[in-house]
């Protein structure tokens, strides 16, 4: 991950929310989402990114199942 390298960054991004502004933007994604008690969406699989629950405790029951 390269802050400042959101061309880059966009290969490796699976967040499926296609105007979010901070898509490719790694540390701003991260600051986002940990403000609101979050994980970006590159924390998820794709299945369950698809569902836009990005709660810690989504997280958490996911990793939890396996």
């Amino acid at each position: 991950m390269d802050c400042q390298n959101k061309n880059k960054n966009l290969d490796f991004c699976n967040c499926s929310y296609s105007s979010c502004p901070r898509k490719g933007l790694c540390c701003e994604c991260l600051r986002y989402h940990l403000s609101q008690e979050e994980l970006p969406a590159c924390f998820f699989p794709d299945d369950a990114e698809k569902t836009y629950d990005r709660s810690i405790k989504h997280y958490l029951s996911i990793k939890g199942s396996k």
